[in-house]
């Protein structure tokens, strides 16, 4: 401790005080990330697409784009802070189905009018996703187990315990409280795009603006020094990943509101369709790095592609082909970066 105490007090004579940035200055320099590609990108895409199909630039098919993505983009903000803290979350599609078909249960049998169980439903659903978003928290902070080896166990213990709730069979009609977050529309707007677009705001500010959100950028620079800097560290890991649940949770309300039925099956895939978001947003796989405006992007970026391709009538297993490319490509230009900085 002596030691260390006489060269930081060396080294503030030879370096004024001033030069060496604090802990919240090196966090708000790694937030900052380059959309600016991103968008060029995006917007070249939409011009391309445009050129090719008149259909496309029209506000029913942009709009059927937010729609086609909200599901993915509502559980993408809660994988955004996961990324960020350097963890992986592969239950989140698991998560998704299983808080759906939990909230379904709860509502068996009822009336389109019943506003007390569509009430429950949404609670139920909600307490699912963050109960088990703590559960891997618990084990990946305090624990100390791996994220890829817990939220995998979770993904499949999700995906069974989702089986058996159902019995292998879908769920139909729910109470009209509960499919108005899916099937509604407010001021001409269809619900998904709304309660997508609500979550990011949300997101956005919490990252952005709140302690917390500092910190969870700290702890995916460098666990050891946000540590040493008084930072609580399986908190901070603890609460990401029971955000991630909740995230989880809002989508699968959405997706079983939208759909009026909860499947066994559903959101079958979805973890990787969020982390290909998250990723081709700018967020880096190694922590530290990332923003929810960048995974807006990305994830709209991903629907664009989808839908722009299928107006095209292009083969479904060529779109998903080029969709893999344009991950590997993200997932490229973030190792490329991380070389550049060592």
């Amino acid at each position: 401790m002596g030691y260390h105490w006489s060269c930081s007090m060396t080294s503030t004579t030879v370096r004024p005080r001033e030069e060496t940035p604090t802990l919240q200055q090196r966090v708000l320099r790694q937030m900052r990330s380059g959309l600016g590609p991103l968008i060029a990108a995006l917007v070249l895409i939409c011009v391309a697409l445009s050129l090719a199909s008149p259909e496309f630039l029209t506000t029913s098919t942009l709009t059927n784009i937010m729609v086609q993505v909200s599901v993915v983009g509502i559980a993408a903000v809660g994988g955004t802070f996961v990324i960020i803290t350097s963890g992986i979350d592969l239950s989140v599609g698991s998560l998704v189905a299983l808080s759906g078909m939990v909230a379904a249960t709860v509502m068996a049998g009822a009336s389109p009018d019943a506003v007390g169980l569509g009430v429950a439903g949404l609670v139920i659903a909600l307490v699912t996703g963050a109960a088990v978003g703590a559960l891997n928290g618990f084990g990946i902070a305090w624990l100390r187990l791996v994220p890829f080896i817990v939220t995998l166990a979770m993904m499949a213990m999700g995906r069974g315990l989702t089986l058996a709730i159902s019995d292998g069979r879908t769920k139909f009609d729910f109470p009209n409280v509960f499919t108005a977050f899916g099937a509604k529309t407010f001021a001409g707007l269809p619900a998904p795009m709304l309660v997508m677009l609500a979550v990011f705001v949300i997101g956005h500010v919490l990252l952005r603006k709140t302690e917390f959100g500092h910190q969870v950028f700290a702890v995916g620079g460098n666990k050891e020094a946000a540590r040493l800097a008084g930072i609580p560290v399986s908190r901070v890991i603890f609460l990401t990943y029971m955000f991630a649940g909740v995230t989880a949770a809002i989508a699968g309300i959405v997706l079983a509101g939208r759909l009026n039925s909860a499947l066994p099956s559903a959101a079958n895939g979805l973890e990787l369709q969020v982390i290909a978001g998250v990723v081709i947003g700018g967020t880096s796989l190694a922590g530290g790095r990332g923003s929810i405006v960048g995974t807006f992007i990305g994830v709209v970026l991903i629907g664009v592609i989808n839908v722009g391709l299928s107006l095209l009538g292009v083969n479904p297993f060529w779109t998903q082909f080029i969709q893999g490319g344009v991950i590997l490509a993200a997932v490229l230009l973030d190792a490329l970066s991380q070389r550049r900085k060592l």
